[in-house]
């Protein structure tokens, strides 16, 4: 709806669809189709244990590492954090990326999910944020930025409203997720795919 545009090869949808004159492709629109496999039914992320950090935030310019963090990630207030390659795990808590703040990475997986805190972690990033995350190329996460555990409540809410500048350079995998995904619409990728509960 409003001023989102679709150009595509073809659109497939399960159900039925509205806005179809808000896209375009060059072997049309199918609604009714059969569902798709999971494409990454088989990737798997590592075993963890303990905290590597317990509600880590950053104001300013730092290198961040890979690691267990509990209790999330917040980044704000002019924050520019470069992650080095590797596997995150946000365990409970949130990751926020707002007030302006910079996150970016090469070759790195953030893992959703839940073990040594109550609740699973999910993920808002907005409020003029800049993103630039790309996924590994080898390994269990393979071709996936963001990994949201298959056993978080179904419509955990993944919010990726992060202003022209969000470019996630890979999968946004959180199959029990209800992903919000605006922002960053006129940034080209190789490949982004959104994989949800629910997408927005």
């Amino acid at each position: 709806g409003g001023s989102a545009r679709i150009t595509a090869l073809s659109v497939g949808v399960l159900g039925n669809l509205t806005g179809a004159e808000n896209i375009t492709t060059t072997l049309g629109i199918h609604t009714g189709v059969g569902p798709v496999k999971d494409p990454y039914v088989n990737a798997s992320f590592p075993e963890f244990s303990g905290c590597t950090n317990v509600n880590f935030s950053a104001k300013n310019a730092v290198t961040i590492n890979p690691g267990v963090y509990c209790g999330g990630m917040k980044l704000n207030a002019g924050a520019e954090a470069t992650l080095t390659a590797g596997i995150y795990y946000l365990d409970g808590g949130d990751l926020t990326v707002n007030g302006g703040a910079t996150l970016k990475g090469d070759g790195v997986t953030l893992v959703f999910t839940s073990k040594n805190r109550n609740g699973y972690a999910t993920a808002s990033i907005n409020g003029n944020a800049t993103v630039n995350l790309t996924p590994p190329k080898t390994g269990g996460t393979a071709g996936i930025v963001i990994f949201g555990d298959r056993s978080m409540p179904t419509g955990t809410a993944f919010t990726f409203n992060g202003g022209a500048a969000q470019y996630l350079g890979g999968a946004v995998y959180v199959p029990k997720g209800a992903v919000s995904y605006s922002g960053g619409a006129i940034t080209s990728t190789s490949c982004t795919q959104l994989i949800g509960n629910t997408v927005t």
